[in-house]
């Protein structure tokens, strides 16, 4: 059996429609499908089941799959065994983070991984937290930067290791001459009647924040829906509505907006994931280690109004 078509596969397990996996793979949709159909001929038993636009696993392809997962962690496995032995920090690192933590934190790092490991190359790709995760488990990242607020992964699974960074406080947003721009900080109810600006790039961290507008007792008046930061900020400052937002993301624009901290706190937990054994790589646990380091001297840097 053909191993780039078994990786396929088990891409296909995790994704769930040709599409995603093409994207993931970096190949056509077509590609994706003619892989899975010689895999198909090469073990002469039906894998996929398609259903609607997307497929599902028969029981012999999700047999196939756990097998395959076993092979390719083995590979890997045997990687950082190398990598450990030779104890150099070279090569190619892949690391995945979601923008507004990416924004502050991965800069800094590669930059100072570059200075101290001319020879190691990291390749960074801007992921949200479930795709982040799907990418490391998949083999495509190497690290991944998630949050305990909108990734629907239990932090204690077995594949995966995850190491504290920081902790981000949600902030209200508002334009610089908003009546409620001078109060140290903000209940939600208070913003009840405000028009809101969403930042909907991830599905889930809008729903979190409209969930908790319910639970203050309000639906929030939804006038903008917005897939960038930049057109949410623009939408702030010129007084159309306001917002919420990490503290992390809005701590470079406090000359042009108020950032109001919520009362109860809302709070994010911020991770440094890697698959589970694999910190024993010099070019990851030097990675780690300095992102870390980048984070503690952030976490001092309080966001002010």
């Amino acid at each position: 059996m053909d191993f780039a078509r078994l990786r396929t596969l088990r891409e296909l397990s995790l994704r769930k429609t040709m599409a995603a996996v093409a994207e993931a793979l970096l190949i056509s949709p077509s590609a994706v499908s003619q892989q899975i159909a010689q895999l198909e001929d090469e073990t002469g038993v039906e894998l996929v089941e398609r259903r609607g636009r997307g497929v599902r696993l028969t029981p012999a392809g999700q047999r196939l799959v756990d097998h395959a997962g076993r092979v390719i962690g083995i590979l890997e496995e045997a990687k950082t065994d190398l990598a450990e032995l030779k104890k150099t920090v070279a090569g190619e690192l892949r690391v995945s983070a979601f923008p507004s933590v990416a924004a502050s934190l991965i800069p800094p790092t590669i930059r100072a991984m570059s200075a101290r490991f001319p020879d190691l190359a990291t390749i960074f790709e801007e992921l949200e937290p479930d795709d982040s995760l799907a990418a490391l488990r998949a083999w495509q990242t190497d690290v991944a930067i998630v949050d305990d607020l909108t990734t629907s992964a239990s932090l204690s699974e077995t594949q995966v290791e995850m190491l504290h960074l920081l902790d981000d406080h949600l902030h209200v947003m508002l334009p610089r001459d908003h009546p409620l721009a001078e109060r140290p900080h903000l209940t939600l109810p208070e913003l009840a009647t405000e028009r809101w600006v969403l930042d909907t790039t991830s599905a889930t961290y809008s729903d979190v924040i409209v969930g908790a507008c319910r639970n203050a007792g309000f639906d929030p008046i939804v006038n903008a829906r917005c897939h960038s930061f930049e057109v949410v900020r623009a939408m702030v400052e010129a007084g159309c509505s306001v917002s919420i937002n990490p503290g992390l993301r809005g701590r470079d624009h406090i000359g042009t907006l108020r950032l109001k901290e919520i009362r109860p706190i809302i709070t994010r937990q911020i991770f440094v994931a890697f698959r589970t054994g694999e910190r024993r790589n010099p070019a990851i646990a030097e990675f780690v280690d300095e992102i870390r380091a980048v984070a503690t001297s952030m976490t001092g840097s309080a966001v002010k109004g």
